[in-house]
């Protein structure tokens, strides 16, 4: 069962998308694919970290090519937007740490 979305999450992610909006870095793959991890953190009862899997995430932010994928998970981690931990343990899904007080974690 999913668990509920707060205000402040609602908020928070709002904030977020707005400094993604205005970051010239980031293109829709980046949005979707950071949309489809706040889904997954919402599913996972808003804890971080938690985990995900490639599978999983592509199919939520409709990214079809495995390229793509890691391209945008890695630049959501490197532009401070997620904290990724990859997993290269083929059962393991890898971590993901959100972004405390809805900071981004650096520039």
């Amino acid at each position: 069962m999913s668990a509920a979305i707060s205000t402040p999450a609602l908020a928070g992610y709002a904030r977020l998308l707005r400094c993604m909006s205005n970051d010239e870095r980031l293109n829709a793959t980046h949005v979707s694919l950071f949309t489809g991890l706040f889904v997954h953190w919402q599913r996972s009862g808003f804890v971080s970290p938690f985990a995900i899997t490639r599978k999983t995430l592509m199919a939520y932010s409709k990214i079809v090519s495995i390229a793509t994928y890691h391209k945008c998970i890695r630049e959501l981690d490197a532009y401070g937007y997620i904290s990724y931990q990859p997993s290269y343990h083929p059962k393991l899904g890898s971590q993901v740490y959100w972004p405390a007080d809805w900071q981004i974690l650096r520039s």
